[in-house]
């Protein structure tokens, strides 16, 4: 029963400091003079990835044997799977249920304006605030969907290559880590040069620093340690949230297994999960899409450099089947933004593609 009422807590946890976590970076984001959307790709990505990216240095780095260096690989290999799927999912759920709200909201406007009288021609800002809600220069819509297709695309080509060195072997493989570190440094240059190009973020209203709230805006010092500090919560709380699944796993009748393929890695991308729910909740919907895109990007990259480096890099079955599922769940996101058809209902349905991989491994693993 206590690993139950701990995985509640830690996800109470994660989220809170998530709420934190976003308040910070948005002001990093403006001291630094980065355009909007790269405070999702760059700056929020970077720590929210931080968690499983250590997890695969320690394991393929530090471990002792090839049951843990098989963790580490494991881990580059589900978290992509679990931001393609459920991320991409949760937050197609979060934006149409906000929107839903807001359609209520805004039809309830009139019966209220009925009701007092008033002529709702100067638009009062009780109401406006209700039609609003969360307002950004960003909007409610998804942003840019040529730049997120750019970043799928860019995404789907190096995981291509990725899944494809683990059907290989050749004595020079190991050193093509490398080039996957280059292939993220190419990424980071292209968008903080590009982000310019979105704004550099000081028109946008933030709200105040949870740590300062009376400052209009708040000191320097205080957004680097709000930032740093929730990163570090963040962190203990997703590696104990890891650690209670492990447990759990075996009282549902999992395989160790099965439960670290399908459940750690939706532990691990908690953060992304949550940063996507409390952005979309604001109406900054094209950040969360940010956030997850430029996470993708991470796991793409710098775990799969690392265990290229320190591992064999051979994939089993459900390695394989796991990298499968990725490749066809973008192929499916690229579709909707190729034919214009990406919206909320849409979007929502990705996380379809992870029950399917969960239905495909437990026959292969039993």
């Amino acid at each position: 029963m206590i690993h139950f009422v701990l995985l509640i807590v830690c996800a109470a946890v994660i989220y809170l400091s998530c709420e934190w976590f976003v308040n910070a970076v948005e002001w990093l984001g403006q001291r630094l003079k980065v355009g909007p959307l790269a405070v999702g790709t760059i700056l929020a990505a970077f720590g929210t990835a931080l968690p499983e990216s250590v997890v695969t240095f320690v394991a393929v780095v530090f471990g002792s044997g090839e049951a843990q260096k098989d963790i580490g690989v494991g881990a580059a290999m589900g978290g992509p799977l679990a931001l393609a799927t459920v991320a991409y999912g949760v937050t197609g759920v979060m934006m149409w249920t906000r929107r839903r709200k807001t359609a209520a909201a805004r039809t309830a406007v009139p019966a209220m304006a009925g009701t007092t009288g008033s002529t709702g021609s100067g638009g009062s800002p009780g109401p406006a605030g209700v039609a609003g809600t969360g307002g950004s220069h960003l909007g409610d819509g998804i942003g840019d969907p040529g730049k997120l297709a750019r970043d799928q695309r860019w995404f789907l080509a190096i995981f291509v290559v990725k899944v494809a060195l683990g059907l290989v072997a050749f004595a020079f493989k190991p050193w093509l880590g490398l080039l996957f570190f280059a292939a993220y440094a190419v990424y980071f240059w292209r968008e903080m040069r590009g982000g310019g190009e979105h704004g550099d973020g000081d028109g946008e209203e933030l709200a105040p620093l949870l740590l300062q709230r009376r400052r209009a805006k708040p000191a320097t010092w205080a957004v680097v340690t709000q930032t740093l500090a929730t990163l570090v919560v963040i962190f203990g709380a997703s590696q104990l949230f890891v650690h209670q699944l492990d447990a759990v796993g075996p009282m549902l009748g999992l395989s160790a297994t099965v439960t670290a393929l399908l459940l750690s890695p939706i532990a691990t991308e908690l953060p992304e999960i949550m940063n996507a729910i409390i952005w979309v909740r604001q109406g900054k919907t094209p950040l969360a899409l940010a956030n997850i895109s430029g996470a993708m990007m991470i796991q793409a990259t710098v775990p799969s450099g690392l265990g290229l480096l320190f591992t064999p890099w051979r994939f089993d079955s459900p390695l394989l089947l796991s990298g499968i599922a990725t490749m066809v769940a973008i192929g499916y996101l690229l579709v909707l933004l190729r034919t214009r058809k990406f919206n909320a209902w849409t979007l929502s349905t990705a996380a379809l593609f992870y029950a399917a991989f969960a239905a495909c491994l437990v026959p292969i693993l039993t």
